[in-house]
């Protein structure tokens, strides 16, 4: 996100549009004292916007003065503010002509709207917060589980960053031993001990703790995002049925006609806690169309995207040669085979079934009656779910994508250190990876981090955040 001017009083509305009982507009910048004042009318006689504290009142209408809602200001002044700037914060009864009404009037008062994240961005960029805490918050906006939001909860209180920095003061300190050794190289002969002594710390002390964060990725994955999961096989093989009996609703239109589901249709599911987010896709057969032909290539997209694969066989039919195809191209390691329609007769031979499938897991189930269910239930949670996952001390440092790339980095440049050590390098080279190293930890908390991963980290805020 492009710096804005910190003269540029920003707004915007901070809760859900729809009917609720109470909506929020939020001010942040050096004109909000300023801008409510021209609007609020307190019950009491005067008003002296004292920092932290609640005021019942009215919002005017400056054009005629007429009363728009009764609402309750707050003022908290610079720095102690989310964004460390003046805030003002109008909580007024909530619905989308009311509250766009209330932010009408602040920007005609001299305030602008802000952008998609704008306000968590000031709070990055006037120290309040560092970036992986800024990210934290939106995993606590968009946490899919109980788990997930005690994750974002825990990194957005900054342990992460804390973590981060235990790892760049460890390498300062061994950093100034390598510079010394350069400055006077003479004093130092030949003595290997101290390189063998700071190629152990290296890897107990950074190299290691990396490896520890890195573990916690699958975890954020799982907690925070949900395990992506994709109903796959031919058409009418009953993926819309399975669909709807794992989400207890009906989320999929399902038809005797083939070819209903054209798209993906998505759905969140809790599983003892786990989410689990099931597609629903386009079954497999020769397109007819340029819609199907669409569907058909969603559905290749998410299947490669998946983490787990349902794939539906419809045992109440013979084999047919999309199925065997599907079952020779499929990643096996994430792929689950299910026998649907065992309420009727099977026409597949079992012999042959496991001879192409090899050692596929295999359940059978009835997407119609809802057997099986159950036992497909407690599969797919065994398959996603360790004991250590589901521990109540689970690690709180938990990468995302971003965070993922610049360890990985990080902890490749610290290995070419301990190798050079070991190998007893020139203390120069070293050095360059030692900086490398703390480069790529820099840009993990914002320190460094490049203009355009900002703005597309703050642009997956909503406006008002």
């Amino acid at each position: 996100m492009a710096p804005s001017s910190d003269n540029d009083t920003i707004a915007a509305i901070a809760t859900p549009l729809g009917q609720a009982g109470i909506g929020m507009v939020r001010l942040s910048g050096p004109k909000s004292r300023e801008i409510i004042q021209k609007l609020f009318q307190p019950q009491k006689t005067r008003l002296n916007l004292e920092t932290h504290r609640l005021y019942l009142g009215r919002l005017l209408d400056p054009a005629d003065r007429k009363a728009v809602d009764e609402v309750l200001v707050s003022f908290m002044q610079a720095p102690h503010s989310y964004t460390r700037e003046d805030v003002v914060e109008i909580n007024a009864h909530s619905g989308y002509a009311l509250l766009s009404k209330i932010l009408s009037l602040v920007l005609n008062a001299g305030a602008r709207l802000a952008k998609p994240g704008e306000f968590t961005f000031r709070a990055f960029k006037n120290g309040r917060i560092e970036l992986t805490q800024a990210e934290a918050v939106m995993d606590l906006i968009n946490a899919k589980s109980e788990k997930g939001l005690v994750l974002a909860a825990q990194q957005l209180q900054g342990r992460f960053g804390v973590e981060l920095e235990k790892l760049r003061h460890i390498n300062l300190e061994i950093l100034a031993q390598i510079e010394a050794a350069i400055d006077f190289s003479e004093d130092t002969g030949d003595d290997t001990s101290i390189g063998r002594s700071l190629a152990d710390r290296i890897e107990q002390e950074m190299i290691a703790p990396i490896a520890d964060m890195l573990a916690g990725f699958e975890q954020r994955k799982i907690w925070l995002e949900g395990v992506k999961t994709v109903i796959l096989g031919r058409v009418n093989v009953g993926k819309s049925s399975l669909l709807n009996q794992l989400a207890n609703e009906e989320r999929a239109i399902v038809t005797p006609i083939p070819g209903t589901t054209r798209d993906i249709i998505e759905t969140f599911i809790h599983i003892a806690g786990v989410p689990f987010r099931i597609m629903d896709t386009a079954g497999f057969r020769k397109a007819k169309g340029e819609v199907e032909k669409i569907g058909l290539r969603l559905t290749q997209t998410k299947t490669q995207e998946a983490d787990l694969i349902l794939l539906l066989i419809d045992q109440s039919r013979a084999l047919h040669p999309l199925d065997l195809d599907l079952l020779a191209n499929l990643d096996k390691n994430k792929t689950m085979l299910i026998l649907n329609k065992t309420d009727l007769p099977t026409k597949i031979n079992p012999e042959h079934l496991q001879q192409v499938a090899g050692h596929l897991p295999l359940l059978k189930i009835s997407a119609l009656t809802g057997a099986g269910l159950d036992m497909l239930r407690q599969t797919l949670l065994k398959r996603v779910v360790t004991k250590e996952d589901s521990a109540a001390d689970i690690t709180p440092l938990v990468p995302n994508l971003r965070h993922k790339i610049a360890l990985e980095k990080a902890g490749r440049f610290f290995q070419g250190a301990v190798a050079n050590l070991k190998t007893q390098l020139p203390p120069e080279i070293i050095a360059l990876d030692l900086h490398a190293g703390s480069q790529a930890l820099a840009e993990i908390i914002g320190e460094t981090t490049p203009e355009h991963v900002l703005e597309q980290i703050f642009s997956q805020f909503c406006i008002g955040k």
